[in-house]
């Protein structure tokens, strides 16, 4: 275990799993009969345990995947269908769950299954992504009626820019495989499904034989230098996000989808 409150990490029940490894955190999403959709819940619990990681003495890594078939099929339709009552003011705060701007630390996800829409910020914020080869990724924002303004801009810096062009605007008509994904520059890695978890560990494990202030400022270096990139954009993002809200389809798509019928859009 590490040292110095690993334990007080753990959580061995609830919407989000996490146990100690040596010194790596791992955490699991854990809404497996949602496929991991993110709702408030989810998400206040993963932003409260980023800020318990920070202050914690003895790690070295984290480690995320999901739980079940899938990884993360992004937000719960049954949140998007109705007003949210808790919106970040900034897209900072919006997505204050993903783990990278509260750590020090690498974070290393481990794609396991089918990644959608919101669950594409996690590969994004990764510093090492890996995926298991049953893994699958799509952006289907506007296949119900969402605006895809913050996952692109972070996977800009990732991944080819016309495959996500094709992504962003199919929706969920375009999906790519975990080789696809390779190809393209979206995971660094596609392993075995069965070796997924212990090859995430394998490469916290390396990480951690090197120097832990060495690896936090040159980490440092490389997210800095991303996050002055896109910073500006991604509040413009997120205030396209918000505006859209208010037009029909932004409530039409996750109904229709939640009905199970093809969706009727406003065309004026």
């Amino acid at each position: 275990m590490a040292t110095g409150g690993g334990h007080d990490l753990e959580r061995a029940e609830g919407v989000l799993l996490s146990r100690v490894v040596g010194t790596t955190l791992v955490v699991t999403l854990n809404r497996p009969d949602v496929a991991n959709a993110l709702n408030d819940e989810l998400m206040d619990a993963l932003a409260a345990l980023w800020r318990a990681v920070a202050r914690a003495p003895g790690l070295r890594a984290v480690l995320l995947t999901g739980a079940g078939r899938a990884f993360c099929a992004g937000a719960d339709a049954s949140m998007l269908s109705a007003p949210r009552t808790e919106v970040g003011d900034t897209a900072a705060e919006e997505l204050d769950f993903v783990p990278g701007p509260h750590l020090s630390i690498p974070v290393i996800v481990a794609v396991n299954g089918v990644c959608a829409g919101g669950g594409l910020h996690f590969v994004a914020d990764a510093d090492i992504c890996i995926a298991s080869s049953a893994a699958r990724f799509l952006d289907p924002h506007v296949s119900v009626g969402q605006v895809s303004a913050l996952e692109p801009l972070h996977l800009l810096l990732r991944m080819r820019p016309d495959i996500l062009r094709r992504m962003v605007l199919l929706g969920r008509h375009e999906s790519l495989s975990a080789e696809h994904a390779e190809r393209v520059g979206l995971v660094s890695e596609v392993v075995d499904p069965a070796a997924l978890l212990d090859r995430g560990l394998a490469l916290a494990e390396t990480i951690a034989k090197n120097s832990p202030e060495a690896v936090r400022l040159s980490r440092r270096v490389l997210r800095t230098f991303e996050e002055r990139l896109i910073a500006t954009d991604l509040d413009l993002g997120w205030e396209l996000i918000q505006r859209h809200r208010h037009h029909p389809d932004a409530t039409e798509g996750p109904r229709a989808f939640l009905d199970k019928r093809a969706p009727v859009w406003r065309t004026s």
